[in-house]
């Protein structure tokens, strides 16, 4: 019966977040109702205990990135200088390829170690001039979105900086460089396949008439082409968010040490002293720095364009980042509560007795990860509850760590993507697109990313590469 609750919870918050319900509402309802038909009088406490805490802490953590993202983002757009890229994407590959430009550059920012939701955020703008110009059907866009944020360079390609590939090297003491060969092969299995796959939606759904669309939400603003920006300098905030939060993640340690103190001698205000561990923050921070300079460097270089439509600008980038925000931290509480229940143990037990190491670790992480709607949740609960057995097991099996890294990395990104996954929810809203729009591309680049874990494996069992 805990099993089917769970099970119940989970399909009723992807069938909600599918048919356009807010989850910032139906999260709290989908994880309360399954403590409810749980344990009735545990409701009250653990909303307030878990869901909300978890919920907050989320937003203490990151809603700064999703502003500082948000504001880059529209910055960008009304410089002109999505549309120049745009524009010299059209010059230089063409219209028929917008859709390995826009991969291109979401891998290029997610490899720079820029959060995957400043890149959506980032890349929408000059995405939608792009489609809109070539008139490619906008909700063909997120998929296209996904592949080049959420898949193989967020932790199947080799030394990749986000989250997905550093959490594993705690448990298996291997680097984000761990399985290089295999990582590259998983890389390129899933860009050629989903390349394929997106290049055949937009061809069959164009050939049937289909433009870009009318009556879309949260559109870019039109800017004539004979005005637009050069497009060297169009593009050098992008490079300079990556190229200074690799810089700062390599500073920041260094200039606060493991651990910053703010005592009261300093801000007499505080009453008691105020430590922050810098290792847990550092990321954030870095990216935040980045996004900063990189804002400061387009409102210079474009200052007369962008001051005109600043105000109304901040505003919208103010309210898309809060509700993409809280979008997420609630489906940060739905994971949290959730992982608490007895069903979800029952999961987590059943999942221990596939003898494989290597299909083990896939199908636990990433049967975790889609309750949770989280890579990097559920591949934490994964490895604190199995990382001992899937050592011990790997090793029995003469399987070298980094292999075990790598299966667990990728398998992280793979089912996490599931209608009711915050990055989704954050890349349609900003967008300005429906699950009913556009979800299906999305659930294929999902297929896909999942598929290249069982390649990978497949590979290492054929080949011995690592």
């Amino acid at each position: 019966m805990a099993l089917i609750i769970v099970l119940c919870s989970l399909a009723f918050l992807m069938l909600a977040a599918y048919r356009g319900y807010s989850v910032i509402l139906f999260a709290p309802i989908a994880a309360l109702g399954a403590v409810l038909l749980t344990e009735p009088a545990a409701v009250a406490p653990v909303f307030s205990g878990i869901f909300l805490e978890k919920m907050v802490g989320f937003v203490k953590l990151y809603f700064p990135v999703f502003l500082l993202g948000a504001l880059f983002g529209k910055v960008i757009e009304i410089s002109g200088f999505a549309a120049a890229i745009v524009a010299a994407a059209i010059r230089f590959i063409g219209r028929s390829r917008a859709n390995v430009v826009i991969i291109v550059v979401c891998a290029l920012l997610t490899y720079g170690g820029v959060s995957v939701f400043v890149v959506v955020f980032a890349v929408y703008p000059f995405a939608a001039e792009l489609y809109r110009q070539s008139n490619i059907p906008k909700r063909l866009m997120p998929g296209v979105i996904a592949l080049g944020a959420f898949c193989f360079t967020m932790d199947s390609l080799p030394g990749t900086p986000q989250i997905q590939n550093i959490i594993p090297t705690t448990f298996f003491k291997t680097t984000g460089w761990a399985a290089p060969t295999l990582g590259t092969a998983g890389s390129i299995f899933m860009l050629i396949v989903g390349l394929i796959y997106l290049e055949w939606r937009r061809k069959s759904v164009m050939a049937k008439g289909e433009g870009y669309g009318s009556t879309l939400l949260n559109e870019p603003a039109r800017i004539e082409e004979h005005a637009l920006p050069n497009p060297v300098l169009a593009i050098m905030p992008l490079i300079l968010v990556g190229v200074a939060n690799y810089l700062f993640t390599k500073w920041i340690p260094v200039w606060y040490g493991a651990s910053y103190t703010v005592a009261p001698h300093v801000l007499p205000g505080v009453l008691a002293p105020v430590t922050t561990s810098i290792k847990t923050v550092t990321a954030i921070w870095a990216v935040e720095a980045a996004l900063i300079l990189g804002i400061a460097f387009v409102v210079i270089s474009a200052y007369r364009r962008v001051v005109a439509a600043f105000a109304e600008g901040t505003r919208a980038a103010a309210g898309g980042a809060l509700l993409a925000a809280m979008n997420t931290a609630s489906e940060y509480g739905f994971g949290a509560v959730i992982a608490a229940l007895s069903g979800f143990v029952v999961i987590g037990d059943a999942l221990k007795t596939i003898p494989n190491p290597l299909v083990n670790a896939a199908v636990s992480v990433s049967t975790l990860a889609g309750i949770t709607g989280s890579a990097s949740g559920g591949m934490s609960i994964a490895l604190a509850a199995t990382s001992e057995m899937l050592i011990k097991n790997a090793q029995a099996a003469h399987i070298p760590m980094d292999v075990l890294h790598r299966v667990v990395a990728m398998a992280s990104g793979g089912m996490d993507t599931l209608p009711h996954n915050g990055a989704v929810i954050t890349l349609l809203a900003v967008t300005g697109l429906t699950h009913r729009q556009s979800y299906p591309e999305i659930f294929a680049v999902t297929l896909i990313k999942t598929i290249a874990v069982a390649f990978v494996i497949g590979v290492y069992y054929a080949t011995g590469l690592v």
